[in-house]
């Protein structure tokens, strides 16, 4: 078993190549979720600042109904 980590003298190049491959693809798979993330809270600030322009805040929690009738 210990030959296999060793891999013939090369086990450090070979399993640093390995972990830096699994960080990389890690990376890879969440930085569009952070990027969501953060395009996200973008849009909703543009949208609270605009509509304190206008003076239409409304701060109804997310999920009910409108009960104007």
């Amino acid at each position: 078993m210990a030959e296999f980590f060793h891999m013939g003298g090369y086990g450090a190049y070979v399993w640093a190549a390995y972990a830096v491959f699994a960080i990389a693809l890690i990376a890879d798979a969440l930085t569009p979720l952070w990027q969501r993330r953060g395009t996200l809270r973008d849009i909703a600030a543009r949208l609270r600042r605009d509509a304190s322009r206008d003076g239409t805040i409304k701060s109804r929690p997310s999920g009910t109904e409108d009960q104007t009738q």
